[in-house]
């Protein structure tokens, strides 16, 4: 029996340039085609248009949609993706005015091809649920403007069309959807639940928490194995991985700390996958410390860390302490490796993939760590081992001698265990 591999879907690509946009469409644009390539479709085109302000209509202006729907024709197009996110009447109107060009044509933006995405890769429940829940958020307002469209042509599968997995569309009204949405919420509030019992364990132990924070494909995931091991799926795709994984891990000084790695970040990310990754980016806003990991080879570096950094300050994680990392140093040649050392002082430059620089990267770790950490003597009576152990377990010893009243030890303790070693203080921190 021979299993033939269903054709790509032929994707075209249309893209607006506008002043103070950040990001230059070109860029832009390839972003978007590695998007649709990660997807599963064939990028075979591309139309551009540089507005003022996008038409509240159509977006783009009416000349440039029938510029569209000729090359829709022309290069025989499934699937037209637009680089921005499209009100649900602009996507109503583009669908009806292009879907004489072709029968069957889907018109999608930017939002619902990374929210595809997201639905390809979620792998554990929480993270299904996740992206079920930003799914329907996207979809409730559009519902009106898109019985016409699945109507027609079934949503049949493949590029921008994983909503509501396993059901018809058709049979889905806003009532039903607005109770999806709550029955989802309710879900993640449950596993939320658990998710903060356990991270106000780690708390309550008093470990350093480390959070891997970052642009989409920055190799967060590649710097999680090379530190722990952690065996976590790597690939050269956006999105390869979104579920949050944590790992302990012990500095060369003794210290263990966990590290967390969690989903990357994009330019436009959608604010419904920011709520309905609420309790995950959670991870990075209660870190001690952030480690924003940089791809250094790339041509809109500055503009990923920008993006980035607008990411953390939408979930409130803008305070937490950070380390710039720029990985893929290796990618770098001798002059751009020095003048990104001129220009990015602060920054570490390391090569997760072949372990270079992660020394320089654990001593960072170790001085954030002893920072948020006070040094304390203590003598602990014989009567209290488990004192001792939790020094040994939680702490980093300094020093430890016996006598005849006890143990004592110099501890660095975190702020967290103070109160447990207090009635044994020697000196005050």
């Amino acid at each position: 029996m021979y299993v033939t591999e269903q054709p790509k879907e032929r994707a075209l690509l249309v893209g607006v340039d506008r002043e103070n946009s950040g990001w230059g469409l070109t860029e832009s644009l390839a972003e978007l085609e590695r998007l649709a390539t990660t997807d599963g479709a064939e990028v075979v085109g591309q139309i551009t248009q540089r507005l003022k302000t996008v038409h509240p209509r159509s977006f783009i202006g009416s000349g440039k949609v029938k510029e569209v729907a000729t090359a829709i024709a022309a290069l025989d197009i499934d699937v037209v993706i637009f680089d921005d996110e499209l009100s649900p009447s602009q996507q109503s109107n583009l669908e009806r005015e292009l879907g004489s060009a072709r029968s069957g044509l889907k018109v999608i933006d930017r939002t619902a091809l990374i929210l595809d995405i997201f639905a390809l890769h979620a792998t554990s429940r929480e993270g299904r649920l996740q992206v079920r829940l930003a799914q329907n958020q996207y979809l409730l307002p559009r519902l009106r403007g898109m019985w016409q469209h699945l109507a027609s042509n079934r949503m049949g599968g493949g590029v921008g069309s994983r909503f509501g997995e396993g059901e018809s569309q058709l049979e889905v009204d806003r009532r039903m959807v607005r109770k999806r949405i709550d029955s989802i919420r309710q879900e993640l509030k449950k596993l939320h639940a658990e998710r903060t019992t356990q991270r106000a364990s780690r708390l309550q132990s008093g470990i350093f928490k480390v959070a891997l924070a970052g642009y989409t494909n920055a190799g967060k995931s590649t710097l999680l194995n090379q530190l722990t091991g952690a065996g976590v799926l790597v690939e050269d795709q956006l999105f390869a991985t979104l579920d949050a994984t944590t790992r302990r891990i012990t500095l060369p000084e003794g210290r263990d700390l966990t590290l967390t790695d969690t989903v990357g970040f994009i330019q436009k990310l959608p604010t419904t996958l920011v709520e309905a990754f609420r309790s995950t980016l959670d991870e990075i806003a209660e870190a001690d410390l952030i480690l924003h990991v940089v791809d250094a080879s790339s041509a809109e570096r500055d503009q990923q860390i920008e993006a980035v950094l607008v990411v953390l300050e939408q979930i409130g994680a803008h305070a937490v302490p950070q380390a710039l990392v720029f990985n893929k140093c290796d990618l770098l040649g001798p002059a751009e490796t020095a003048a990104l050392a001129r220009s990015r002082p602060d920054g570490i430059q390391i090569s997760a993939e072949q372990g270079k620089g992660t020394e320089n990267l654990l001593k960072r770790i170790e001085a954030a760590a002893a920072a948020s950490s006070s040094l304390i003597d203590v003598l602990i009576p014989f009567t209290r081992g488990e004192l001792v152990q939790l020094a040994h377990e939680r702490t980093t010893i300094v020093s430890e001698r016996f006598s005849e009243d006890g143990t004592e030890l110099q501890l660095r303790v975190p702020a967290a265990l103070l109160n447990r070693f207090d009635p044994f203080l020697l000196t005050r921190p």
